[in-house]
């Protein structure tokens, strides 16, 4: 069985790139595919090191930093990968992957991470922030935007079965493609995220510095409350404007190695998550290193966070994001943090290891080939 493996952009290594990774580390004679690629040599290591067939995006003026602007070439792009001498086609799909033209006796499974975000229910966050509400940028903005939509619904036809990451996505799948999906839960590196000896006063967040991150958020509540420590890891656009909402009790790090995220985040009392995330795979990395989680009630943490309302909580869910109902969040969770205890935060997050994806990953496509044979 000849298997290709089709992804959205190869331009780093987070979320979408650890379930590639696990996926060909289930199929490793498969052949990749992807709009463009421009990792690093020496972050090749989770794609085995593969040849990547990319598509004419790869040669366009500056791809390798403008290739969002690029956004309304990519179904045109998509659609021009030659599968056609390959048995089995899986996606993994937040943006166009999804897309590709298959023939009547090939299987395509697509993993969704997500219908693409900025042109469906983030549209208009994202015109905001890219200053396209208004005027002729703007039209032309809405416009495209709208064209993709189409362009994204009528492509769900294309895909034989879907697989979710989370049950929230699969409710935009079925909201959006009206189609069902399977959900599997995306890989956490359970292995390398591991329980400390002790806990320090402070909390932690480690992300990308970008707006839905709700980083801000978490940084203001922190100023109004100067008697507590907040530690920041991660960089991003957001970060000047983050840095000047900070106060003195609040530790920007920016980007910061493997070995010190994981020491940050074995010694907080606590790990702080604003964002309506998909999945959000960092509070499951929290969680594996023993620490409780404070989130925003949301989204994919409510999949992976046990709330102080259940047996063996593992974290509490603040219902808005404001400072005000953060902060109150944080007086919740000091005033019962003795029920979230480690050994109940490790349980959880083992739930979501790489070996429980790849067992589901594999047993549901060799049911799908089965059947189809």
């Amino acid at each position: 069985m000849k298997i290709a493996v089709v992804c959205d952009w190869l331009v780093t290594y987070a979320g979408a790139e650890r379930v590639l990774e696990a996926i060909l580390q289930c199929y490793p004679q498969a052949d990749l595919f992807a709009v463009i690629d421009f990792l690093p040599h020496y972050q090749r290591d989770f794609i085995q090191n593969k040849p990547v067939t990319t598509t004419f995006i790869q040669h366009f003026p500056r791809a390798k930093k403008w290739y969002r602007y690029y956004l309304p070439w990519m179904p045109l792009a998509i659609e021009q990968l030659n599968l056609s001498g390959y048995d089995l086609i899986i996606s993994s799909s937040h943006a166009v992957a999804k897309g590709i033209i298959i023939g009547p006796h090939q299987t395509h499974i697509s993993y969704v991470h997500s219908p693409i975000r900025y042109a469906w229910d983030l549209q208009h966050q994202y015109l905001k922030e890219s200053g396209l509400e208004r005027g002729l940028k703007g039209y032309v903005a809405k416009k495209l935007l709208h064209h993709i939509r189409n362009w994204d619904v009528h492509t769900a036809h294309r895909v034989d079965h879907f697989i979710a990451n989370s049950q929230f996505i699969a409710k935009r799948i079925e909201k959006i493609y009206r189609r069902p999906s399977t959900v599997i839960y995306p890989p956490v590196n359970v292995e390398q995220f591991t329980p400390g000896s002790s806990k320090d006063s402070y909390y932690v967040t480690a992300s990308r510095l970008v707006p839905y991150k709700r980083i801000d958020l978490i940084v203001e509540a922190f100023a109004a409350m100067p008697e507590k420590k907040l530690i920041v890891i991660g960089d991003g656009p957001e970060q000047r404007k983050i840095a000047k909402k900070a106060g003195k009790n609040v530790e920007l790090l920016g980007y910061q190695p493997a070995n010190v995220l994981l020491q940050t985040m074995q010694n907080a009392q606590a790990f702080v998550f604003a964002a309506e995330e998909d999945f959000g795979i960092a509070p499951l990395e929290a969680q594996a290193c023993g620490t409780p989680v404070i989130a925003f009630g949301k989204g994919g943490a409510l999949e992976t966070v046990r709330s102080s309302t259940v047996d063996q909580p593992t974290g509490i869910f603040f219902p808005e994001q404001t400072v005000a109902s953060l902060i109150a969040g944080i007086h919740q969770f000091e005033a019962t943090k003795t029920a979230f205890t480690r050994e109940n935060c490790v349980q959880q997050a083992a739930k979501f290891s790489a070996q429980v994806f790849k067992d589901k990953f594999t047993a549901y496509v060799n049911g799908i080939m089965e059947g189809r044979a």
